[in-house]
């Protein structure tokens, strides 16, 4: 069935001929009698009502798109392109142009939903920012306070007071380290020095450099039995003892007393291999597992478990092994442990 709604401007411009070639060719019947000049009128003011209406209509159309297009377009045609969009290319049609124009709304709104998420995130940065220096500044100024209000003729007291303003000014130093790291690895500033080497002894190593800490809370380090075979991968030696490093220490610090903490490497397609890195502590709620490599996210045990922590480490992490053309993920229960996975070119020795 018909609808104006759905029809094209040609279909317009016929229905409207027809329209006015009718009573024009029905008045010339009556009025002559004669069916050939009847006809001939038809045909006539039909075909030229079609004409001055089509063009008229199309011209006017086409004007109107022109305006959207200069609305939904982010660039300037040069004048050899206007030439070649207005004689050399097929006209859009009224469907091509809603498809077109649905399709740039839909981007919008996805651009819009991007800006939104990144407003959010860049308030949640700041505010967690603000909070990461408060705490240290504020500590700081706390002990500097009573030392000049007389703690300093105590000497115990002032050399307390002092050793605890000096651990807040590291904490401080570390944060800014941090950030700074980030920053660089996101501008791509920082060169990869990348070599083989075998990534079973990087772990020993690190785990070797941890072993206070494991032994504080009765923690046993560990390879995997059936990844003990010399693995050589192609990487920053340096960067990625700084991505075990940071794991490790995660696991440790949030394992379970008197519990293991346990490395992985499964070979996966041949050029690559997958480390994982997995403990059996508090585990991560399922809602805070896609945030776990925002920069300062923490969950709420485990900014209560760490008041010493920047939360940037697995932040870096991420950034590192991206440089790398790598990828890091984690997988977790509550109350049952978590595993961090990421994966490593391979180099044959």
């Amino acid at each position: 069935m018909f609808s104006l709604r759905n029809s094209t401007p040609r279909q317009i411009s016929l229905l409207t001929a027809f329209l006015l070639a009718i009573p024009e060719s029905l008045f010339l019947w009556w009025v002559e009698k004669q069916v050939g000049w009847a006809i001939l009128c038809f045909v006539t003011v039909f075909g030229i009502s079609y004409l001055l209406i089509s063009f008229m209509l199309e011209r006017f159309v086409y004007r109107q798109i022109k305006l959207i297009y200069k609305f939904i377009s982010k660039t300037k045609a040069t004048k050899k392109e206007e030439t070649y969009y207005k004689y050399l290319i097929p006209k859009k049609t009224i469907e091509e142009v809603g498809v077109d124009v649905e399709s740039w709304a839909a981007d919008n709104e996805k651009e819009l939903e991007l800006l939104r998420h990144n407003e959010q995130f860049r308030r949640e940065f700041l505010q967690n920012l603000s909070h990461e220096f408060k705490t240290p500044v504020f500590a700081i100024q706390g002990y500097i306070d009573t030392l000049l209000d007389g703690a300093l003729a105590n000497p115990e007291t002032a050399k307390r007071f002092l050793e605890r303003a000096a651990k807040n000014v590291d904490r401080l130093s570390h944060l800014l380290t941090d950030l700074d790291q980030i920053a660089k690895l996101e501008r791509g500033e920082i060169v990869l020095t990348k070599e083989p080497f075998v990534i079973q002894e990087l772990i020993r190593e690190v785990y070797d450099s941890k072993q206070s800490k494991a032994e504080t809370r009765e923690i046993r380090c560990q390879i995997k039995k059936d990844s003990e075979s010399p693995v050589t991968v192609f990487a920053d030696r340096e960067k990625i003892q700084q991505v075990l490093s940071n794991l490790i220490s995660n696991a440790i610090k949030y394992g379970k007393q008197g519990g293991e903490v346990l490395a992985s490497i499964y070979q996966t397609d041949g050029k690559r291999i997958l480390v994982e890195i997995t403990d059996d502590g508090v585990g991560i709620p399922e809602g805070d597992l896609p945030r776990v490599f925002e920069r300062f996210f923490r969950t709420e045990a485990g900014r209560s478990m760490d008041l010493t922590g920047s939360g940037l480490g697995l932040a870096i992490c991420k950034h590192i092994l991206e440089a790398h053309g790598q990828s890091i993920h984690v997988r977790s229960t509550e109350q049952v442990g978590t595993t961090f996975g990421f994966t490593l070119e391979t180099k044959p020795v």
